[in-house]
């Protein structure tokens, strides 16, 4: 129990309990956003509790942002049945979330014999797992959809219900659309302990106690962690790490649609992705987790501009505007550490305890069906009733560049804040700034608003727009400008006045 003292709790100790819930979802990512979402379709009290400032700071942040298509996964599986469902329903699912969706498709290629085996392996299990469209292709069809890879293309494998979203866009809809239909979420509540009690779980943060009918735990890198808070060991979470370049939007429609490499020797080939908002997204490369987070490798950097020469050489590199990290967790069986699990690792206890533990790729594809596959057991388990009064229906926030030239001026006359151009690479207004900022959950860090806005992320990398995101901040959170972190705790860009070095 993690030197947390075994005590079992009635639920009716006076004055223990703040609050009282049907459900909690520890862990605020994509999987947890959409798991409280999937308990407001039934009449539970469901909370989410997040040990960060935000949401969708973790594992979500730092991803390739891909919907596969569910050829990679082992016909029969929970993981491809579950990812072939949702590519073809993710249209769908983006429409009532108000989320932005580019429905490219996939092209994996490969350049010799090796990879030809490979992709026609892949085409019989996409076969198998009901992957419609899917088609293998020469090397004449290669560059038809894509003209500006290298010329001697071996072949390519076509997958038209592949695409593109924006992680973060997609779980802060996720948790507005549960908090409008009942849903509850504590920020920085981080969950310190887990006991048992009378007829459910004692959820303990700092200086709070909370009762919980079930526990739905969706705590990313920590999932392993919080499981053995009530349970014996039985999986462990290794950690990867990746880096990534982002390009220019200068360099959109260089490519059409997701490309795979498929390399000719063993290992790690190349991503390219064209991005939501116009960019391309190369990577990520594969290494084994450093102490320091989500920081980039420049090996790994340097791998990725090798296999760029080789799978695309004209691709414009002198428009890389960033690069960043990832963490990728790998789930194993306790002692077999060295044998990762492939399949979704969900362990159900008959207590209404639910753990997803290690979910990767496809994790963002499926983060809505395993949402829907752990409230059903929780609502069955307790024998909750349909909330009729659901609605997934999201309605998205203004983004100024997607109205007409008549639109946009009526919004102005009437909130002349959305005239006030901000970030100059995006055309991104104080109106939609703040509109981040109010909206729940809201921003409260300037990264929480260029994750809600894409403020920060053009040319210019926030050089230009992060002193007045700053002020609008401190302004309508009541802070100081001192106060104002740029992604969490103790990240601060202004200092405050008189303070010297180290104090």
């Amino acid at each position: 129990m993690s030197g947390i003292e075994m005590k079992r709790y009635s639920r009716h100790d006076v004055g223990l309990w703040m609050r009282k819930y049907d459900s909690i979802v520890i862990g605020g990512g994509l999987l947890g956003c959409f798991a409280l979402r999937s308990l407001a379709r039934y009449r539970v009290r469901a909370a989410l509790f997040e040990t960060r400032e935000d949401i969708c700071t973790g594992i979500s942040r730092a991803n390739t942002a891909i919907v596969y298509a569910g050829y990679d996964n082992k016909p029969g599986s929970l993981k491809s049945a579950m990812c072939v469902s949702a590519s073809q329903s993710f249209q769908k699912l983006c429409r009532e979330l108000g989320v932005r969706y580019s429905p490219c498709g996939s092209l994996m290629i490969c350049f010799g014999e090796r990879g030809e085996r490979v992709l026609q392996r892949k085409f019989g299990n996409g076969k198998s797992n009901g992957v419609r469209g899917l088609a293998l292709l020469s090397r004449e069809q290669v560059l038809e959809l894509e003209p500006n890879l290298r010329s001697d293309v071996y072949s390519g494998l076509y997958a038209p219900d592949s695409g593109t979203v924006i992680p973060w866009e997609l779980g802060q809809a996720a948790a507005e659309n549960a908090l409008n239909n009942g849903g509850e979420i504590l920020l920085n509540s981080r969950v310190a302990g887990i006991q048992r009690a009378d007829g459910g779980y004692c959820v303990m943060t700092e200086g709070a106690r909370f009762f919980t009918r079930a526990v739905i735990n969706c705590a990313g890198l920590s999932a392993d962690s919080v499981s053995e808070m009530i349970y014996a060991p039985s999986v462990r979470i290794n950690r990867s790490s990746g880096s990534y370049y982002i390009l220019d939007t200068k360099t959109r429609g260089f490519i059409r649609h997701v490309i795979f490499h498929e390399p000719e020797e063993k290992g790690k080939g190349l991503t390219l992705v064209p991005t939501v908002s116009g960019n391309i997204l190369i990577g990520p490369t594969e290494s084994p987790a450093s102490d320091d987070g989500f920081a980039v490798s420049l090996s790994d950097l340097r791998q990725l501009r090798k296999l760029v020469c080789e799978v695309i050489p004209s691709l414009p590199l002198e428009h890389i505007i960033r690069s960043f990290g990832a963490i990728r967790p790998n789930p194993v069986a306790v002692g077999s550490e060295s044998k990762s699990i492939h399949d979704f690792c969900i362990q159900e206890s008959a207590s209404n305890f639910i753990s997803l533990i290690g979910v990767k790729t496809p994790g963002l594809t499926c983060a809505d069906q395993l949402g829907r596959y752990t409230a059903e057991r929780v609502a069955s388990h307790l024998g909750a009733d349909i909330n009729t009064e659901f609605s997934p229906i999201r309605q998205a926030p203004i983004q100024i560049d997607k109205l007409s030239s008549a639109n946009r001026k009526r919004l102005v006359d009437s909130d002349p804040r959305y005239g006030r151009i901000v970030c100059r690479c995006r055309g991104i207004t104080e109106g939609e700034i703040i509109s981040a900022i109010r909206r729940m959950p809201g921003a409260v860090t300037i990264d929480g608003v260029k994750r809600r806005t894409g403020t920060c992320s053009g040319r210019c990398q926030g050089s230009f727009c992060t002193q007045r995101i700053i002020e609008l901040l401190a302004r309508e959170l009541g802070s100081d400008v001192s106060g104002i972190p740029k992604d969490g705790a103790g990240s601060y860009i202004v200092r405050k006045a008189g303070a010297r070095n180290g104090i």
